[in-house]
This record gives C-alpha cells, structure tokens and sequence, in this order.
C-alpha cells in the first residue's frame, strides 16, 4: 500500500502543478523544480493521509470494543 500511496501522492502533486500552470496559459513545464516539489508534497500528504486513516481505525474499534463492553455490562450482567 506504501508504494501505491506514494505514487497516487505524486500524481496528485504533479496534476495539481500542471493545472495550476494551465490556469494561468503558461507552459506545462515551466519550472520543473516545482513539479518535483508538487510530486513530493503530495506523495507526503497521501501517506500522512493513509497512517491517519489506520490510526482513526484503531482508534475507533476500541472505542467500539469499550462501548459494547458497557452495553454488556448494563444489560446483561446480574448484579440485581
């Protein structure tokens, strides 16, 4: 998922340059240090995005777990 993160990241950046050079009519590879730049970034910004989803799933199944572990606790227990 590394690699393939990592290539979605840069074609993100690299797009992004190029319609930014398109939206201003100048030529698609003006400067190319920025489309490396763009590649970069975005390839961090993907992958930063791919571990802070992995951690909000963690992070959400222990909620789960300690909610369900309440509702059985509540409910089924007999402490009456």
């Amino acid at each position: 998922m590394a690699v393939s993160a990592t290539v979605i990241g840069a074609l993100l950046g690299l797009g992004t340059q190029m319609y930014s050079n398109a939206l201003r009519k100048l030529p698609y590879m003006r400067h190319p240090w920025e489309h490396v730049l763009g590649m970069g970034l975005g390839a961090v910004f993907v992958n930063q995005l791919v571990k802070w989803d992995a951690q909000l799933q963690q992070d959400l199944d222990k909620m789960l777990e300690k909610a369900k572990a309440a509702n059985e606790r509540r409910y089924f227990d007999d402490d009456d």
